[in-house]
Formats: structure tokens, C-alpha cells, sequence
């Protein structure tokens, strides 16, 4: 769910937006699974159902009387076994039965010489259709999901005054321009003026947490490149922990917690060391620095665009990182 798209058109108009489009509104990958499932077994119960056609009469009614007497005698043979049903409730079904068996027999499909090969396959289709009943269940129990989801980020939006009935806010239009995971937290801390006194290093190595994912949980505490750096931090973890109680309350989770684990190598980066120097006591991989330093350059690039005050150290930041290795690799990744 999009929360840069609910701000940018509103709660109404994003709703729209999602629901007029197949791929956008089920772009959750188990619902556009489920969805081609169905059109595949549609197409091959239409095919069944074809070589299912009698001359003699309709044989779908005819499977249909068929198939409910093998029902009630599935049924008697379970109350048989387990004994829990008195004679009246069995009379009642063998009459039920035995009226069943009459009209199979006098139906005009059942003199049919090729009845057994048309049964086969409106057996198949029935089965498929019952599996298309179960599928439409799914997605619509996960649609019903996705648009319980889009309307309690529009609660929260709402309530941090981004967006307001149709239209997003002053602040909602800064959200607009920012694509990160971690878009709203990224916001608020640009609302709350968390990074203005920070210069390129520090603020890149500030931004870096929010793009930046470990791969390894050593809780080994991660080295900070200065005090202001780990004073911004901080502030970022506290707005980042506000947003989790807001979202709890409205049932609903879209902030990754921000990860530090790039923080001092992009910092050390910035500051023209040498790619060996940098990576020299970490398990990443120059291909993973090249990877998170891109992201991180797109990151400040939007910032750019959304804060007019940062723009000037983001694009010194940009600058700076975009040297060696990554100019030289980051147009093929």
C-alpha cells in the first residue's frame, strides 16, 4: 500500500487511482497468483463443458442429480458407521434416494451411449468450480484486506494533518516526493527539522538508516561518525517509535525500524577514504556498498526535490558519493 500515493491525490481520489487499476490495487503477488488460477481453470471449465454436451437433453442437469445421489450415499454410509441417526432419518433418505435413482433413470442423457465419458468431464469441471469458489473466497477476504490497510493509513495520514478530505497538506505535498520504504518517518524528521544542522556526511549518514538493512542481527552497537550524527539518530528512533504507537493504535505497520549498520561506512565514504578502508572490518561486499549507496543517492535526491533548505547539502552529498566505484559500477545495477 502506497502511502506516498494516498498523500499525493488524497484519500478518495488514491482510492480510485488503486481500484481503476488491476496491477496497482492486487499488487499483492498471492492475490494476482489466485486471480490467474481462476481465469486458467475458467478457460479449461469451458473446454470441459464443451465436450460435456449431450444431443439427447441437458446433461449438466443430469450430473447434478447424479452427483447428489452420491452425496446421500456418501451420508448413509457415515451414519452407518457412527451410528447417529434413528430409522425415521434413514427412511427418509433412502426415500430421498431411491426418488433420485427414479429420476436418473428416466432422464433423456441417461440412454446416452457416450454418458459416462461426458460425466468424466463434468465431474472435472465441477471440481474445478468448486476450487474457483474457494479461490474467489481468498481474494476477496485479501482484497477486503488491502482496502481495510488503504483506509487505516488514511486514519493516520489524517491524523499527522498530510492529507485533509481530498487534498494533501503543506506537509503532505513534501511526502509526495519522498519513494523510501521509510517515506513518512523521513518526513516527519524534515518536518521536525532533525536534519538542518547537519552538514553532507552527517546527514547521508543519518539518511543511510532508513534504506540500510543488516543482514545479520549481532546487536553489536554500530560506531557513530559524531555526536551530532548520533544525536540526529536518536531523535529519528524516537520519531520512528511515535509512529509505531500511532500506527498500533490504528492497526497498521508501514515504518521500518531504522538500521545504522551503513552509517559509518557511508559517512567514511563521504569523506573521500578509500573503498578498502571503508569496507576494512565489515562482511559487505562491494557489490552490497555499491547497491546501498545508490539507494542512498536516490534517497537524497528526492530530498532534494521535497526540502528546499536541505537541498543544497544533498546535493553536496550526492557529490561526494558518487565518485570511484559507484560512478563506475552504479549504471549497471
Amino acid at each position: 500500500m502506497s502511502i506516498n500515493l494516498i498523500a499525493r491525490f488524497g484519500r478518495e481520489r488514491a482510492r480510485r487511482s488503486l481500484e481503476s487499476s488491476f496491477a496497482q490495487f492486487q499488487a499483492d503477488r498471492a492475490v494476482v497468483g489466485l486471480s490467474r488460477q481462476i481465469a486458467k481453470n475458467e478457460s479449461a471449465i469451458e473446454e470441459l463443458l464443451s465436450q460435456a454436451v449431450c444431443h439427447l437433453g441437458d446433461f449438466l442437469e443430469y450430473a447434478g442429480i447424479r452427483r447428489e445421489i452420491k452425496e446421500v450415499e456418501t451420508l448413509l454410509s457415515k451414519r452407518d458407521h457412527k451410528k447417529s441417526f434413528d430409522n425415521r432419518q434413514r427412511a427418509r433418505l433412502e426415500a430421498d434416494l431411491s426418488d433420485l435413482r427414479k429420476g436418473m433413470r428416466n432422464h433423456s442423457c441417461h440412454a446416452c451411449a457416450q454418458r459416462e465419458d461426458h460425466s468424466r468431464f463434468s465431474e472435472k469441471a465441477g471440481r474445478l468450480n468448486r476450487e474457483n469458489d474457494g479461490l474467489h473466497a481468498r481474494v476477496q477476504s485479501r482484497t477486503h484486506v488491502i482496502a481495510k490497510t488503504f483506509d487505516q493509513i488514511c486514519q493516520v495520514l489524517t491524523h499527522l494533518d498530510y492529507i485533509e478530505g481530498e487534498k494533501p497538506t503543506t506537509q503532505g505535498k513534501i511526502l509526495t516526493k519522498i519513494y523510501a520504504e521509510s517515506d513518512l518517518l523521513l518526513t516527519e524528521a524534515i518536518r521536525r527539522g532533525v536534519l538542518d544542522e547537519l552538514n553532507a556526511p552527517e546527514l547521508l549518514s543519518v539518511v543511510s538508516t532508513m534504506i540500510f538493512e543488516s543482514r545479520n542481527a549481532d546487536n553489536v552497537a554500530p560506531k557513530m561518525p559524531s555526536p551530532r550524527v548520533s544525536n540526529a539518530l536518536a531523535d529519528v528512533i524516537s520519531i520512528w517509535a511515535e509512529l509505531e504507537e500511532l500506527e498500533t493504535e490504528y492497526g497498521v505497520k508501514t515504518q521500518r525500524q531504522p538500521d545504522a549498520g551503513f552509517c559509518w561506512v557511508s559517512y567514511r565514504w563521504a569523506n573521500g577514504n578509500s573503498l578498502q578502508n571503508v569496507l576494512k572490518g565489515t562482511d559487505m561486499s562491494v557489490g552490497d556498498f555499491v547497491r546501498s549507496t545508490k539507494q542512498l543517492s536516490d534517497l537524497l535526491n528526492q530530498i532534494a526535490a521535497a526540502s528546499e533548505k536541505l537541498r543544497p547539502v544533498c546535493k553536496d552529498a550526492v557529490k561526494r558519493i558518487d565518485r570511484g566505484v559507484v560512478a563506475f559500477l552504479m549504471g549497471d545495477l
